[in-house]
């Protein structure tokens, strides 16, 4: 079994490029049904977030599961033949890697964000719901998030940690002199726009609006940080009076369009209005930011934002990382195992229907056993065969990942007459089903 990872991040790709591979929890399952129409992909897990899209795959070749992947992603993408250029590849032990960095945020655009560890567990789920996910990549993702959770434990590399949010409302403070007496508006009711008017909030903004299409949601975070919700077709008529506007919703389309940008900017009369973009896809049209009067950051921008307590959590990053390499070592020693699992579990099942059949015939010559004597005989037919397997079992277990792996499976398959697949199978084919009947 071989794992790989093909995707594009904050560092490989602009935001115009990443929205474009931004993909709703729809579209994702949709597409994860349809994994059997990709030939040499096995179990496929899809991260999707406003930093990264990234497909984890476990795969038969490396080469032919590269060919397949690219053709997913275009599909899902609806067209997506120009991404090679911002594209990145991880094979085998750098995709475990990989992956436990990303579940830990260390490979996130804010050091010790806690917000992608979620992220990797939804995507997980997702798969998994979609009947998407192989024995492999189910344990491959359960240590990603166990590492996740250890390194948020063992280290405080989230302490101070700065978030998107609290990033872009420290850039509209500073470009503000301070939000005290201000008032600020808030597309959109989930959990970025929530931790935004937290934020907003603690820097001393006095009112904030929530829009949103489902007025039930913003009334909801309205009265969770004492705001006022309001219709999101009246949402434009609020721009014209308040100083900072935050968009974070979910649309596929712009929730601000530029002439609609211009027409709040001539009833402001002037007055300078802070416009900060967090959505993937983009929420505000690019065009926006030429509009005289408007100061418009998009995501992306959000990352020159000083950070004062960024030296303290990389000290922790050096902590984590350790903790990243031994969950690594940890996991390639249990991948050198599960190749033999099928093969073992064969084995122990074809001794356990050999001891339920002596035993049954033995019974039957003695139908005066009393209960407890049967139990006897029983438990020590179990043991005579656990002490029988165990040599044979420990010296399979230490070939593991060895040179001698091949030989130990054929000469186990033979001894023990364990030809699952019949004997027309090659030596060859008979190793690759044992290896790979885990699947």
């Amino acid at each position: 079994m071989q794992l790989l990872i093909l995707g594009l991040n904050h560092r490989t790709a602009p935001i115009d490029v990443r929205e474009r591979v931004s993909f709703s929890r729809e579209e994702l399952r949709s597409g994860l049904m349809s994994l059997g129409e990709y030939d040499g992909l096995s179990g496929l897990v899809v991260l999707s977030t406003c930093n990264r899209t990234e497909l984890y795959a476990s795969v038969d070749d490396h080469e032919c599961g590269a060919q397949a992947l690219r053709q997913f992603l275009n599909d899902l993408a609806q067209g997506g033949d120009d991404l090679d250029e911002y594209l990145y590849t991880y094979v085998d032990d750098e995709a475990i890697r990989h992956l436990f960095r990303v579940a830990s945020s260390l490979d996130s655009l804010v050091l010790g964000e806690g917000q992608i560890l979620s992220q990797v567990k939804e995507a997980y789920a997702i798969a998994r719901e979609a009947g998407a996910t192989s024995t492999v990549l189910n344990l491959l993702f359960h240590r990603a998030i166990a590492t996740g959770k250890r390194v948020r434990t063992e280290t405080r590399i989230a302490y101070r940690s700065v978030s998107v949010s609290y990033a872009a409302v420290e850039l509209a403070a500073a470009s503000l002199g301070g939000l005290g007496g201000c008032s600020g508006l808030i597309f959109g009711a989930g959990k970025m726009a929530e931790l935004t008017a937290e934020h907003l909030r603690s820097h001393g903004i006095e009112t904030i609006f929530v829009a949103n299409r489902h007025i039930e949601r913003a009334e909801r975070l309205a009265e969770r940080i004492g705001g006022e919700a309001i219709p999101f077709d009246r949402a434009l008529d609020y721009m014209t009076c308040v100083d900072v506007v935050v968009t974070s919703t979910g649309a596929p389309h712009y929730v601000i369009k530029a002439w609609e940008a211009r027409r709040v900017m001539a009833r402001r009369q002037g007055r300078k209005l802070f416009l900060i973009d967090i959505a993937v896809p983009r929420d505000v049209d690019p065009e926006v930011a030429g509009i005289k009067g408007i100061e418009l950051y998009n995501i992306d921008a959000l990352e020159a934002v000083v950070d004062e307590h960024l030296s303290e959590r990389q000290a922790e990053a050096v902590k984590a990382e350790k903790i990243v390499n031994e969950e690594v070592a940890s996991l390639l020693e249990r991948f050198k195992y599960l190749s033999f699992q099928p093969l073992m579990a064969l084995l122990s099942g074809r001794c356990e229907r050999i001891r339920e059949r002596e035993l049954k015939r033995v019974s039957a010559k003695l139908p005066d056993l009393s209960e407890e004597e049967r139990r006897q005989v029983e438990h020590m037919s179990r043991m005579i065969v656990r002490k029988i397997l165990r040599t044979p079992m420990m010296k399979i277990r230490a070939s593991a990942g060895t040179k001698d792996e091949a030989f130990y499976i054929e000469a186990m398959r033979a001894l023990f007459k364990l030809d699952a697949i019949g004997e027309t199978g090659t030596s060859e084919q008979r190793h690759n089903h044992y290896r790979y009947a885990g699947k």
